[in-house]
């Protein structure tokens, strides 16, 4: 289990990888700019993790046009996801809205409050099952493209040709947003910090997945 700890530390082998990792985060403000380099320094981080260099790439606005393709197919994946749970919300919304009017009926209402807890319980889901599929849809859109990346079912299936290293790297992509919303709670500030080293330590759980095994281990 010791090498659980390699996706936290790893980025931190760099000797300047406090100013990389400001920089990236800097560069996450600008609004979706930001985003798709973001994903494309962790491609490129993913790189040197592969080759097994230690240092994180090189903190700029340079990675565009890697970074563009994953993020156009997890904005896909996630629209799903807010499009299902959506549909099921709405008639909830529109329930609430006529009851409102009048006398409330207390079957609707209850039927209403129902489908919003089934709307958030499948946004949620859909969000979980996201981060255990991540590695395999970064590596199906490294390979194949924006097409690849969007076919499901290989998706699916490369998820589960490794149910434990599936589950492992999910739990850990999980743990790294943790790491990543922790610098929200001191006042955004630390945010910028914590996101951008959050996404470094993607890079080394997706290539543990990549390996076949579980981050555990990894070598």
């Amino acid at each position: 289990m010791d090498r659980v700890t390699e996706a936290f530390a790893w980025p931190a082998r760099d000797p300047v990888w406090v100013s990389k990792v400001v920089v990236i985060g800097l560069i996450l403000l600008i609004p979706v700019v930001g985003t798709i380099n973001g994903i494309g320094w962790m491609l490129a981080a993913l790189d040197r993790v592969r080759s097994g260099q230690d240092g994180l790439p090189p903190s700029n606005l340079g990675y565009l046009g890697r970074g563009f393709p994953l993020f156009l197919v997890l904005l896909v994946y996630g629209l799903a996801i807010g499009v299902i749970a959506g549909l099921v919300y709405l008639p909830a919304v529109l329930i609430f809205v006529h009851e409102g009017r009048g006398s409330a009926s207390a079957a609707a209402v209850s039927g209403a409050v129902l489908l919003s807890l089934l709307s958030f319980s499948l946004a949620t889901l859909g969000t979980l099952a996201l981060n255990f599929a991540m590695p395999s849809i970064v590596l199906a859109t490294e390979r194949g493209g924006i097409a690849g990346g969007l076919r499901v079912l290989k998706v699916v299936s490369a998820a589960r040709t490794s149910i434990a290293a599936s589950l492992v790297a999910g739990l850990m992509l999980i743990a790294a947003s943790f790491i990543g919303s922790v610098g929200i709670v001191a006042c955004g500030v630390g945010a910028l910090f914590s996101t951008a080293y959050s996404l470094a330590m993607q890079a080394w759980i997706v290539h543990c997945f990549e390996q076949g095994s579980s981050p555990a281990k990894a070598v």
